[in-house]
């Protein structure tokens, strides 16, 4: 099953201010997209969904992650040593690309929609 996942202030709908936008295109962050997923504030899920439960304890095939949540997911994140997570295919510099997607959506109170 595929996942994409979206960076969002709704649970029901991907919905962003153009400085939510902003703060991710000045980013520069390297993560892998999907066929609807790609865009900066977004991230093909499917690619990470293990990577990311291990670390945070979540799942991304949730359908709303809400920003409370992402809040934690942030600081797991952060605190890892992305050396020791980072999995066959996935380097340690999208460890940290991964950490700094969730740490913009923590500070911009954004949630997360999983969409399959």
């Amino acid at each position: 099953m595929g996942l994409d996942t979206f960076a969002s202030r709704a649970a029901n709908d991907v919905v962003l201010t153009e400085e939510d936008e902003r703060a991710f295109d000045a980013a520069g962050l390297e993560l892998c997209g999907g066929m609807y997923s790609g865009a900066e504030s977004s991230f093909r899920g499917k690619v990470y969904g293990e990577l990311v439960r291990d670390v945070t304890g979540v799942s991304l095939y949730d359908e709303w992650i809400p920003p409370e949540t992402v809040q934690k997911m942030a600081d797991a994140l952060e605190a890892c040593d992305p050396a020791t997570e980072a999995e066959p295919g996935i380097p340690p510099s999208v460890v940290r690309d991964l950490a700094r997607f969730f740490r913009i959506c923590a500070d911009r109170d954004l949630g997360l929609i999983g969409w399959w």
